[in-house]
């Protein structure tokens, strides 16, 4: 068996050449063994570790989750304070709506919940909506009432690459959907030959990260009580030992999976055979939750959660997602689950390698969100990168993902028998889910709980080298390392990340990438804490803030806001950091640390309490204040993006992706070119509040980047001074704005039948036009396209519009483009020529600043970037605010005659009901100017102390003083993960964990033929000696 090749090899051949009995056999089996040997070794080191021969059928696919959501405007999920039985739910509803006879009804529930006590219904409404959504809220009992949501997970497959044969149903390929990764299964990439092409074969998940040794210990998960929501489970499926409960929860009414991904789901999590699960005697508790066309409802997901918590299962599998994280029922079931003691694992997303692209719900706080990496610890290029979007535009995202593991390339379950190989992160969270109820099963009860399962592996993760933090999270999973920290767990409070370095490159990116100085806009960390002792705890005192002398902590001010109460499991510390006045002109690093008390209730009816304080150290590089022209405020306020309504895509060729969802932060899908920018020695600086809260005389320019949001009177006015008078430069990259493509892209949902109309444009041009009217400026509603040359450059115009006025004595460049606006609402286009696409103007007054205005974003913003123009970027901020002529461009060209009609705001427009400017009722009024950001600086606690090297590294926060042998299994870890066991160090070479290992027996393999052979050449005597006997090991070998 191939599998038992590097131990089998070693003792066979040391037993042939040891063979002394025929001399010229021994001297042919010295000239051969060695090419044998190494050949030999090499299959076995680069085969699938899978139990199976090198003839396993397996099927190995590419898999994405597009997901999707809209509203269904005539249903309504109703939400109460408590848990009721239908008969009450229904008379609650009755009693409200009393004076509404007609036009509702309640939605009957027919699954396997029916029966029993829910805390929501679900209504029908289809008439005077408003009025019957306003009387429910004013019963007692209602919590919320929110709009019933439909789920559409998009499934795009590649074509099957097998081994010796495939199991191919079940798996839907949409043609017209594009890959959004490709690995080294995907077709259409380039093959290797040699150990590439061997090594492309995957790998065995649960003997890579060495299951196997907590089996070997009698752990196989055996109580552990775990829920899979996916597509259902083949009937009879021949893999699964103890599946306890199935249950549909959609309207199709069958238990069968006919899709196959909640089959693989449930194997890589606890198949018995072939392809092993993690844990493959846990309790399974099938749910499905997605109907064979690939769709859900909220309500059947809040159904099946509660269903859930009812039959108290330990952890829950969710591989799936989507941006939505407004779903308020929904997240707050997510919430309920965890505090019911539920250990929630959920896929972060199949949308990278673009940042910003989190999934719900594992951007939440509670839940274990896991990205994937490839069988190289490479981060996959599939996988969703942080930040969190949740927080924007007023704040700064979380670090997410949690952690990562395998996901491309992994084994699990065919839909008919045997195996098949999947990849995308919704592979990566069974692999979780099955590490979890393994752990959960093999160490003591009392140590379990949703806060103390991300601990352990958060802290005994793997740090990889060179993804930073919103790639990789907290490292790889180390499942071994969190056995042992989870089998001497203390209940403890915990902060992630666990310290805050500014320096620390390219882990801390972004923040590492650019030195606070005084004056910037406060650099805001968010830290998630996260409370081990209890689902419920508090925040005792204001966090204290203790900088040390020695490293010249008192340069650094600090203010931070935080949740005084922790639930479920879980809260929030925002911590700014500024630079004081005193440390304008100095440059040096900057050290001290946050001191944090939580407390919990300890157990029930004792009256006693748990404390736990926790120190979150920081470090940063300071640097004298940057001239002016340096320093560049980004304008994140004005930006909006899905889910608070329909944000279309701002290039109309990526039919693909409809909304605009990734922030549009400079760290997010703006990321690119702020790397370009800082390494072009410009200081970019986030403003997340209107512009009347920023000081002008502090920037050379102001940059505004597809802009969706309307403008208060008061930012227009005092933009207006700011650039006339304190010589402010602006610089606008707008977008397309058409009245009429944007009633042509609206897309009918046949499942709701409701109309889906975008809110705004690829930008607010009507807003812009009003931002730049004092200077003469407005865009167009014209929506073009094309490539040109700019100088010696070639660029790319998608979905762009046109400068529809300008000043006379602006400097114009026009170019011919496509009609791109006339193609989408006629069929067909033409040409355009002399559009005015970058105007440049230098304002009257001597002190005033100088207005950019370009046509198009999209060469900016890595979404959908076919070619970027960050060199004319570049090349614009030098002209805006240091007067640096553009060589390479030729300027002089005319606006056309006469001027092109300018657009109009939509009407039936909802962007009022999300924006931060317009009254939420009506669309025709502003909201009050929202005040600036007020920060209370904590007064700092010197210490005259050194910090010590370890301060700013991973924090293995729990206790493991007492964890050395633990029954005999597990060895000691040293600070570097290092193991000290020998014979688990053995077992780590066998099972051939990295490549190290594998070449390490190679290595070691050679030397001995090299012995053996130079023993043979002797001759001399012959012995006759007694047969040894070959070494038999006692734990498992793979």
């Amino acid at each position: 068996h191939v599998r038992n090749s590097r131990v089998l090899l070693v003792t066979d051949v040391w037993a042939l050449v040891g063979n002394r009995s025929n001399f010229r056999h021994r001297m042919a089996c010295c000239k051969i063994i060695l090419p044998t040997l190494l050949a030999l070794l090499a299959v076995s080191a680069l085969s699938p570790l899978d139990g199976c021969s090198l003839n396993t059928t397996l099927a190995t696919g590419v898999r994405s989750n597009e997901f999707l959501t809209s509203v269904i405007d005539t249903e309504y999920i109703v939400t109460f304070t408590g848990y009721f039985s239908s008969d009450a739910r229904t008379s609650f509803i009755s009693s409200a709506l009393h004076h509404h006879a007609c036009g509702w009804s309640i939605i009957s529930r027919l699954n396997s919940g029916q029966q029993y006590p829910s805390d929501f219904s679900l209504l029908r409404v289809t008439a005077n909506a408003s009025q019957v959504v306003d009387a429910l809220h004013k019963h007692p009992l209602v919590k919320r009432v929110t709009p019933q949501k439909r789920f559409s997970r998009i499934l795009a497959a590649s074509e099957d690459r097998c081994v010796g044969g495939c199991e191919t149903a079940g798996w839907k390929s949409r043609s017209t959907m594009k890959l959004p990764f490709q690995d080294d299964a995907s077709p259409g990439r380039h093959w290797y030959v040699g150990r590439r092409l061997m090594r492309a074969i995957p790998r065995q998940v649960t003997l890579a990260l060495q299951a196997d040794v907590l089996w070997s210990a009698g752990h196989t998960g055996k109580g552990v009580k775990v829920a899979i929501f996916d597509t259902g489970l083949a009937k009879g499926h021949s893999h699964f030992r103890r599946v306890m409960d199935q249950t549909d929860w959609t309207n199709e009414k069958t238990l069968e999976d006919g899709l196959g991904h909640g089959t693989f789901v449930a194997g890589v999590i606890a198949s018995s055979s072939d392809c092993m699960g993690f844990a493959p005697d846990a309790d399974l508790y099938i749910c499905r939750v997605f109907t064979n066309s690939q769709v859900s409802y909220t309500s059947w997901f809040l159904d099946a959660f509660n269903y859930a918590i009812m039959k108290k299962v330990d952890v829950l599998n969710l591989s799936i997602g989507g941006p939505d994280f407004l779903d308020q029922p929904f997240v707050d079931k997510v919430w309920e689950l965890t505090a019911n003691n539920v250990i929630m694992v959920s896929a972060i997303g199949n949308d990278g390698p673009l940042y910003g692209t989190l999934n719900n719900p594992a951007d939440m706080m509670d839940v274990i969100g896991v990205g994937g990496v490839n069988f190289e610890d490479e981060i996959a290029r599939f996988s969703s990168r942080g930040m969190t979007t949740w927080e924007l535009p007023t704040g700064y995202g979380r670090v997410k993902p949690d952690i990562v593991t395998y996901g491309s390339g992994v084994h699990g379950s065919a839909l008919r028998g045997g195996c098949r190989s999947l990849s995308g992160t919704s592979v990566a969270s069974p692999v979780v889910a099955g590490v979890v109820a393994l752990l959960v099963g093999a160490v003591p009860r009392g140590n379990v709980n949703p806060a103390s399962i991300k601990q352990a592996l958060m802290t005994s993760a793997r740090r990889l080298v060179g993804p930073n933090m919103f790639e990789q999270g907290h490292g790889m999973v180390d499942l071994l390392r969190a056995y042992h920290e989870l089998n001497t767990y203390t209940p403890q409070a915990s902060f992630s990340p666990s310290y805050i370095d500014l320096t620390d490159c390219p882990y801390f990116w972004p923040y590492c990438s650019q030195p606070l100085y005084y004056g910037a806009t406060p650099v805001v960390v968010n830290v998630t804490i996260l409370n081990g002792m209890g689902v419920t705890g508090r925040v005792m005192s204001k966090p204290t803030w203790h900088p040390y002398l020695p490293h010249n902590g008192g340069f650094l001010e600090v203010s931070v806001s935080y949740s005084p109460v922790l639930w479920p499991w879980s809260g929030y510390l925002a911590v700014s950091l500024s630079v004081s006045r005193e440390a304008r002109d100095w440059s040096g690093e900057v050290q001290g640390h946050i001191a944090v008390s939580i407390a919990s209730p300890g157990v029930l009816g004792s009256g006693d309490q748990l404390m736990s304080t926790v120190l979150l150290p920081i470090k940063a590089q300071v640097v004298a204040t940057p001239p002016r022209s340096r320093r560049i405020l980004w304008d994140q306020f004005h930006n909006v993006r899905y889910p608070s309504g329909y944000v279309p895509r701002d290039n109309l060729r990526m039919k693909n992706d409809p909304l605009d969802w990734n922030g549009d932060h400079i760290h997010t899908n703006f990321k690119d070119m702020y790397t370009s920018l800082r390494s072009s020695g410009y200081f970019i600086e986030v403003l997340g509040s209107p512009f009347a809260c920023f000081d002008a005389s502090q920037y050379g320019a102001l940059l505004l980047v597809d802009s969706e949001e309307e403008f208060f009177p008061e930012e227009i006015e005092k933009l207006t001074n700011d650039v006339n008078k304190q010589g402010l430069s602006l610089v606008v990259f707008g977008e397309w704005y058409d009245v009429e493509v944007m009633n042509k892209i609206k897309f009918f949902d046949d499942n709701t039948h409701q109309w889906w109309t975008p809110d705004t444009g690829g930008a607010n041009v009507p807003a812009l036009n009003d931002l730049l009217a004092p200077w003469g400026i407005a865009f167009s509603n014209e929506v073009l396209e094309g490539e040109f040359t700019l100088g010696d450059h070639l660029v790319t115009y998608s979905s762009g519009t046109a400068i529809a006025k300008f000043p006379e004595n602006g400097l114009v460049v026009t170019r011919d483009l496509q009609d791109q606006a006339s193609e989408v609402v006629n069929g067909k286009g033409g040409v355009v020529y002399d559009v005015p696409i970058l105007g440049l103007y230098q304002t009257e007054s001597q002190e005033g600043g100088r207005v950019v205005v370009y046509g198009d974003s999209n060469c900016l913003d890595s979404a959908h970037m076919t070619r970027d123009c960050f060199w004319l970027l570049k090349a614009l901020l030098d002209y805006a605010t240091k007067d640096e002529p553009i060589a390479s461009i030729k300027f002089g060209d005319k606006i056309r005659a006469p001027p092109i009609s300018l657009p109009t705001r939509m009407a039936g427009s909802r962007l009022h009901q999300y924006s931060h400017v317009l009254d939420g009722k009506d669309a025709s009024k502003f909201r009050p100017l929202l005040p600036c950001p007020q920060l209370n600086w904590v007064k700092p606690r010197p210490l005259n102390t050194t910090v010590t090297r370890n301060m700013f590294r991973p924090k293995n926060v729990l206790s493991s003083e007492d964890a050395e042998q633990h029954a005999g299994l597990l060895p000691h870890m040293d600070a570097d993960g290092s193991d000290q066991h020998p014979t688990l160090l053995l077992l780590t070479h066998l099972q051939g964990a990295d490549w190290t290992s594998n070449w390490l027996m190679v290595v070691v393999c050679v030397v001995m033929v090299l012995l053996a052979c130079k023993w043979c050449r002797k001759g001399g005597r012959r012995r006759t000696t007694k047969p040894k006997k070959t070494l038999v090991l006692k734990y498992p070998v793979v």
